[in-house]
């Protein structure tokens, strides 16, 4: 057999094999979940940071008023409930990437690694932050 044939051989044999690991044959942990959450939170919370600043950089150009006083003006006039919810939603990117940082901070130190310590602190990591952000909601 030449090398060429071999080789699409094994192509169309690599086309068959799952990608590894295959989310098919793992069944879903916090561990999973707080990853993808934390980058997902640590990219909303430097974005909306970025795009605020930029904002603010380039609102006088456009007219724009987003100065302090006209978004607490803004805010103050929102019904009470969606004050509540607005500020819920700004701090539990804000706190769940807080947490979960000590968390990791933790894990730097060599402490907490084995499957339970590490899943209890999963769970840790979302019971403190929607706690915590309720805190903040209603501050």
């Amino acid at each position: 057999m030449p090398p060429a044939d071999g080789y699409s051989i094994l192509v169309k044999q690599r086309l068959n094999r799952p990608v590894s690991p295959h989310l098919s044959i793992y069944q879903p942990q916090i561990t999973w979940y707080a990853s993808i959450m934390n980058r997902i939170t640590g990219s909303i919370l430097s974005g909306g940071f970025y795009i605020f600043g930029a904002a603010y950089v380039v609102a006088p150009l456009f007219g724009w008023h987003i100065e302090s006083a006209s978004m607490a003006a803004a805010f103050g006039s929102l019904p009470v409930a969606a004050k509540v919810a607005l500020k819920f939603g700004v701090a539990l990117p804000f706190t769940f990437h807080s947490w979960n940082g000590i968390r990791h901070l933790v894990w730097d130190m060599g402490r907490e690694f084995s499957n339970k310590q590490v899943q209890r602190g999963g769970w840790t990591v979302v019971g403190l932050t929607v706690v915590s952000s309720g805190v903040l909601a209603y501050m």
